[in-house]
């Protein structure tokens, strides 16, 4: 009998330590996979950033008199590039993102530049670039959401507690900015 109950405690044991492994391996698997989504992000984004150059000159050569649009841009793109944190990241996406609709917009009314090959290619790459953030960025979302789920629910958070496995932030950008209608003034001097 005693034997019975010495095995029926390490066969326990034994269990115990296995889950352990088990849900640790889990948490650090998923914990890995939001480093590499945030990874794949930043990737986009720094395409992002390299081509944003290349278009503002692209429509300086038609549009030079619309400087306080380029500055924008400019420093909206600064902005982005230096930002720390994935709440200032947010932020600056934000901002960077609305002031490229600002640029498209003030590109409609320039026929000759929305005819331009090189214009036409930069907005393409762009245009791609941008749903490439997007997908990025649900990834990313869900296996935050994947991991903080872990985080939070008995009997996992003991271990990631233990283990000192935090939750994630989302990295969300849309926001009530986002919505609003872009406005535009065109002050052509002849």
């Amino acid at each position: 009998m005693e034997f019975l109950q010495t095995n029926l405690i390490w066969i326990i044991v034994a269990l115990l330590v296995i889950w352990v492994i088990f849900v640790y391996n889990g948490l650090i698997r998923t914990r890995n996979r939001v480093k590499e989504a945030w990874s794949d992000i930043t990737v986009q984004l720094k395409r992002r950033y390299d081509l944003i150059p290349n278009l503002v000159e692209t429509v300086k050569g038609y549009a030079s008199h619309e400087s306080g649009v380029f500055q924008q841009v400019t420093e909206a793109r600064s902005a982005a590039i230096s930002a720390e944190g994935k709440e200032q990241q947010a932020e600056a996406e934000n901002q960077l993102t609305n002031t490229l609709k600002t640029l498209f917009a003030v590109s409609e009314n320039y026929p000759d530049l929305k005819a331009n090959a090189n214009f036409l290619e930069l907005q393409r790459e762009l245009s791609d670039t941008e749903n490439k953030i997007q997908a990025a960025r649900r990834f990313y979302n869900t296996t935050v959401l994947d991991l903080n789920n872990r985080v939070q629910t008995f009997p996992t958070n003991v271990l990631a507690s233990l283990f000192s496995i935090k939750e994630e932030e989302f990295f969300d950008v849309e926001n009530e900015e986002e919505k609003d209608v872009v406005s535009v003034s065109f002050n052509k001097e002849e």
